[in-house]
């Protein structure tokens, strides 16, 4: 297992180097480049008066050398002014060029500075991120057990009417998009054309979650998740259900409870439990319509945000969790396998 593990991680960082570096090409693209120049300057900059604010602010050198850069494994760039003044990636507020470090990149803690927010943006992501962390929470304790429950209890009895049942349940909302089943109910459980019972927007839940203000997104995102974990759990139960050694303890007389609880369960949910951490990662950037439509301000809010004005360090460093988080639920997902199917053998 530990060796296992080692592999893993050793992928894992060159997947997280190689996606990275996409992200990183993809977002300093000439054309981004541009439109962030005439953002901070202005927008009547010529080509020359773009080109030069490219080269002061450090984004002229060769793309290898500022992903270092950036990354932290090369020296940050300096740039001597012609009044004398120097300026540079590592010299920022808090230190001059005699003080400032060699290397400040995201292996040192430094993710640069938001252009649309003005703030660091290491504390702009940990702050949104505890937000959405909130909302996954709530989302993950309303959608895993009630998909559960419906997938085992469809699977128990395939083809009868209660079966029949909880699978259109699951079919339709797996089929109807978190924007669609927002406004249906911001329509009729948040507005004046129905019934008021909540909010229709989830701003003020960012200071303080309350049933009214926080059970709309939460329904919304857990609703679309559920069909999706019910189905797979359904479709597990019921093979696991047909399995010889279910048949050897129905003829021992062992009661039907104790047949799911005891024996099909576990087994059942293996296929499930990958399901269910892959879950993690699509919580974490499929909250985006989620948090627009209810003016959510959190992680999926801040990556719109970051992608519509071009701020360019904000959305790499939104990249990086979001790549993050991917690689590490999957190495938990084959953990977490291997403990729940002892018959798995590791190569």
């Amino acid at each position: 297992m530990g060796m296992f593990i080692l592999r893993r991680l050793g992928v894992m960082v060159l997947t997280a180097i190689c996606l990275t570096f996409v992200i990183f090409f993809l977002t300093n693209l000439y054309p981004n480049l541009e439109k962030l120049a005439k953002t901070q300057g202005n927008v009547r900059m010529t080509d020359e008066q773009v080109a030069q604010w490219i080269d002061n602010n450090g984004f002229g050198q060769p793309l290898l050398i500022r992903y270092g850069q950036w990354l932290g494994v090369a020296p940050g760039w300096t740039i001597t002014g012609e009044d004398g003044t120097v300026r540079g990636r590592c010299i920022n507020r808090d230190n001059t060029s005699e003080t400032a470090p060699r290397f400040c990149g995201v292996l040192q803690g430094d993710w640069g500075t938001s252009t649309v927010f003005k703030d660091d943006v290491s504390s702009i992501v940990s702050t949104r991120l505890g937000l959405t962390g909130k909302l996954m929470f709530w989302v993950m304790m309303l959608m895993v057990p009630s998909a559960l429950i419906i997938g085992v209890l469809a699977g128990m009895r395939e083809g009868s009417r209660l079966d029949r049942s909880l699978s259109t349940f699951s079919i339709a909302s797996t089929a109807t998009p978190e924007y669609v089943s927002g406004v249906i109910f911001i329509t009729f459980l948040a507005s004046s054309a129905g019934v008021k019972w909540f909010k229709g927007t989830a701003t003020s839940a960012a200071d303080g979650a309350t049933f009214e203000n926080f059970f709309l997104p939460v329904l919304t995102i857990a609703l679309y998740g559920m069909g999706y974990i019910a189905r797979m759990t359904r479709a597990s139960m019921t093979e696991v259900m047909t399995a010889q050694y279910i048949r050897t303890a129905r003829l021992k007389g062992v009661s039907f409870r104790n047949i799911v609880l005891k024996h099909a369960l576990r087994n059942a949910l293996i296929a499930p439990f990958t399901v269910i951490m892959l879950q993690f990662p699509w919580l974490l950037n499929g909250v985006v319509i989620v948090e627009t439509l209810f003016n959510y301000k959190g992680f999926g809010w801040t990556l719109v945000q970051a992608a519509g004005n071009n701020d360019i360090e904000l959305l790499l460093a939104c990249s990086v969790v979001a790549v993050f988080v991917v690689l590490v639920t999957q190495l938990i997902s084959d953990i977490g396998y291997v403990f729940l199917n002892p018959r798995i053998r590791i190569a």
